[in-house]
């Protein structure tokens, strides 16, 4: 066997190994995503963030109505004090997604006095990134992190790395109900969950 053809079943056996690591963790990955939506704390925190999702003009998504329901719920029953809606806009002169949770709060009984709003984000991590800032003017601490079951981990995970006190507590209803539904939503979690930690690993790779 020439030292060409060695180098080249080298590569191909490298390849392969890269392959197959990648395929292992991302079914790890999934599993590990799928189980805690399980994870769910009562513990009483000083606010709820409710994570933002679509809205159709003043009216919310399915998806974003079943976080705001949530979030109400858990300040019904005194787990969380205060409401923290966040979520900015798609199109210029449009009610932000944190404009329009607001309201329907108040419109089922929660004070405003006891609602702040975030209205710049785009995505997850600058929900809560933005959150921070509101939450320490109202004297916030701790959180209680609400979106839909199969979004917890990921959220968990950039709250954590953000150094935030911060709790699960997923919906307990989703528009997510057929696996039709759920799958392109637990892949994209899948890969967008992996691609935070690879993040994680660049910034910080001295961290396990």
């Amino acid at each position: 066997m020439t030292s060409k053809q060695i180098t080249k079943r080298w590569i191909l056996k490298t390849v392969l190994a890269v392959v197959l690591v990648g395929i292992l963790w991302t079914v790890v990955t999934t599993i590990r995503i799928s189980a805690y939506t399980d994870e769910d704390s009562s513990r009483i925190s000083d606010a709820a963030i409710i994570l933002g999702a679509a809205v159709a003009g003043d009216n919310p998504s399915p998806v974003f109505r079943e976080r705001i329901e949530h979030g109400i719920e858990l300040y019904r029953q005194g787990t969380v004090r205060n409401l923290l809606f966040t979520g900015g806009s798609g199109d210029d002169g449009e009610h932000t997604e944190a404009e329009v949770g607001q309201k329907y709060a108040i419109a089922h009984g929660v004070d405003p006095a006891d609602i702040r709003i975030e209205t710049k984000s785009r995505i997850t991590e600058e929900n809560l990134v933005n959150s921070i800032p509101i939450g320490e003017q109202a004297g916030y601490q701790t959180y209680t992190i609400v979106s839909d079951p199969l979004h917890m981990k990921r959220a968990m995970k950039l709250a954590a790395g953000l150094g935030m006190d911060a709790v699960p507590s997923p919906t307990r209803t989703t528009a997510y109900r057929t696996w039709r539904s759920k799958f392109p939503f637990l892949a994209r979690e899948t890969v967008m969950y992996m691609g935070y930690t690879i993040k994680g690993w660049i910034d910080n790779p001295q961290q396990p």
